[in-house]
């Protein structure tokens, strides 16, 4: 058995406005948060005692995992926050200064523990993972994937000799100045005996405080790098990206709900599609209660969030629609995230109802 915590307080600033009312790990994909398929993932491996911290829009989580019954694991939650003019404030204290919190209050990590981003899915071996962390006799391993040179300002990058020893630890560089290629997943394996290297009740980051301050003090650090999928949504255009992936059937264990009614095309309950005057090209998961009128054409992978309505001769091509988003007539929706406030084309840019820069005419469909 090996605890785990997830780190779930962050604000989810570069995925907005996907984050403006959803803690990032309630970000949905295929209609489930992305930190459900964590807990889920953990749980197969035998974790099944799991902290969670917690800070913006901590209800949201709390209320939604409760005590973590359904998965057939124990959760807990820790929150980052202070009081201040009579209301209380969310107020992280950093990836290592969460593990340092839950472990002054009480105790919780007394023996080898995952630590795990709450925004990326994964479909890692832990047990394996777990089990070379301490045939190394590591107090702290990290598991990393190779990226292309290009993308390294974007991670914080290991460095590590033949052994797998970490060396040093770069936080986003530019590529220029990038001294490997090994980008951090965000997934890390540690010994309770870490914990006393980051001070107490002050914000203490993994990555760029504790990391160097394990290098520096010469202790057994290692990087793994070992085959999986990793899906990480930093930005906006990551999560148009992971949809289109995970609707491929890029990644294992994320299976599309509903019933395949044609060949790559999954429906929920109670839908009013006119399937002799629509045209649906797979893969594509249309919601329950979705509405689809004649001459609408989607192309694939596309998801349709349940609720949603697309009127006549629209087109819905390699998108995301949030639930209750309406599309309007005739309108083309092409790579893009749309909901019944926003949408965001891949590229990140972002356009709002009532925007008269864009085009494009949607709505709620609940109105």
């Amino acid at each position: 058995m090996t605890k785990a915590m997830i780190l779930a307080a962050g604000q989810g600033t570069r995925v907005r406005p996907l984050t403006k009312h959803t803690p990032k790990p309630m970000v949905p994909i295929l209609g489930k948060p992305v930190m459900e398929y964590l807990v889920e993932h953990l749980a197969r491996h035998g974790v099944k005692q799991i902290m969670v911290n917690v800070a913006f829009m901590h209800w949201k989580i709390e209320n939604y995992f409760g005590a973590g019954n359904r998965w057939g694991v124990e959760l807990g939650y820790s929150y980052e926050g202070v009081r201040e003019q009579g209301e209380v404030v969310c107020k992280p204290v950093g990836s290592a200064g969460g593990m340092r919190k839950i472990q002054d209050f009480g105790g919780f990590f007394d023996e080898t523990f995952i630590v795990i981003c709450g925004d990326a899915v994964i479909d890692l071996d832990i047990t394996a993972a777990v089990a070379e962390h301490k045939a190394k006799g590591a107090i702290a391993s990290v598991v990393t994937l190779d990226v292309p040179r290009e993308q390294t300002k974007n991670y914080g990058i290991v460095v590590a000799d033949a052994d797998g020893r970490v060396t040093s630890f770069q936080e986003k560089p530019k590529p220029e100045e990038a001294k490997s290629t090994l980008a951090s997943t965000g997934i890390y394996i540690f010994e309770p005996a870490v914990l006393d290297l980051i001070p107490p009740g002050v914000e203490f980051d993994i990555g760029s405080q504790l990391f160097p301050l394990l290098v520096e003090k010469g202790l057994p650090f290692y990087a793994q790098s070992r085959p999986f999928n990793w899906i990480d949504i930093g930005r906006v255009t990551d999560y148009w990206a992971v949809t289109q992936q995970v609707m491929a059937g890029g990644v294992a264990q994320m299976d599309i709900p509903g019933r395949e009614v044609r060949p790559q095309v999954w429906v929920g309950l109670n839908t009013s599609v006119d399937w002799d005057q629509v045209q649906i090209e797979g893969p594509v998961y249309i919601g329950a209660n979705v509405r689809i009128e004649a001459g609408a054409r989607v192309v694939g992978p596309t998801w349709i969030g349940h609720g949603s309505h697309l009127r006549a001769n629209s087109v819905v091509d390699r998108s995301v629609l949030i639930e209750h988003t309406r599309i309007g007539e005739g309108m083309t929706v092409r790579e893009m995230i749309i909901s019944p406030q926003y949408c965001v084309d891949r590229h990140g840019q972002t356009s709002y109802v009532g925007d008269e820069v864009t085009p494009l005419r949607w709505g709620d469909a609940r109105a």
